[in-house]
């Protein structure tokens, strides 16, 4: 269920009915995926790289991902935008498609992403063709910078990754959203249903979840859960929000006067 069926998200030429993307780590079991990616309705997953491996004899993650999604292999683990380069042509050669989406991490401790790497990782290897989503701080020039070299989207995090804290730095990711020419994907951080309808009433494209959903104590109900409050959120944006009152006033919902006779009161 969407919106509306004239309601549709278009990323790097594919029309995508979801407003969900889903990640796939810290799942404790890789078999509930599918049940999980389908209760969510989600129409793009992201999967690590180095958790794909199409030679090996163990498990493979790819096996568990459903073939009616958009694959967006991402570059976790690269430092640098060199190595990031690299994970995303080892993506495309062994047949993930040409979506990535660029994480470039240096900072072992907050696991912030390093905006000047992501561009140029992002200058590369959109001139080579690929669609890249880029994963970044919530800056305003650097998202500007991204767009301008080719970024399909630009995924600002809501708060440090894996943290569930929620919807931490709204105020920046407002701006983006308003600046932007570009689809504004909130990733990492997200918490709870309740903040990605939130995110989506703020005018998101798009919320990312990997860490609510897959360490929930029923994935699958809160992948459910979280893609109708995406749903819920974006039905409120095409509203439109009513307007707010200064503090300490009021408005009644109903006329107050007239009901009442004089001699009643």
């Amino acid at each position: 269920m969407t919106v509306s069926e004239n309601d549709y998200l278009e990323i790097g030429g594919k029309i995508l009915t979801s407003r969900f993307f889903i990640g796939t780590g810290k799942f404790a079991d890789n078999k509930k995926m599918p049940e999980v990616i389908h209760a969510g309705k989600a129409s793009v997953v992201t999967v690590a790289l180095r958790r794909a491996d199409l030679k090996s004899t163990e498990e493979n993650i790819l096996d568990h991902i459903p073939q009616d999604v958009v694959l967006m292999p991402n570059t976790s683990g690269a430092r640098t935008a060199e190595e990031a380069i690299r994970i995303a042509h080892l993506s495309k050669a062994m047949g993930c498609g040409s979506w990535i989406k660029i994480e470039v991490i240096s900072d072992n401790r907050y696991l912030l992403p390093d905006n000047q790497e992501t561009l140029k990782a992002t200058e590369i290897l959109a001139a080579e063709g690929f669609t890249v989503l880029p994963y970044i701080s919530p800056e305003l020039m650097a998202a500007k910078r991204l767009v301008d070299a080719g970024a399909a989207a630009v995924m600002p995090f809501a708060a440090p990754i894996g943290s569930n804290r929620g919807l931490r730095t709204k105020e920046l990711v407002q701006i983006l959203i308003d600046e932007i020419d570009a689809p504004i994907i909130v990733d990492a951080g997200i918490g709870r249903p309740s903040e990605a309808a939130e995110c989506m009433e703020m005018g998101a494209a798009a919320v990312l979840v990997n860490t609510a959903v897959a360490t929930a104590g029923s994935p699958v109900k809160m992948a459910e859960a979280f893609s109708q409050a995406i749903i819920a959120g974006r039905t409120a944006f095409l509203a439109g929000t009513g307007r707010i009152l200064a503090a300490g006033a009021s408005s009644a919902s109903s006329p107050l006067t007239g009901f009442l006779r004089r001699e009643e009161v």
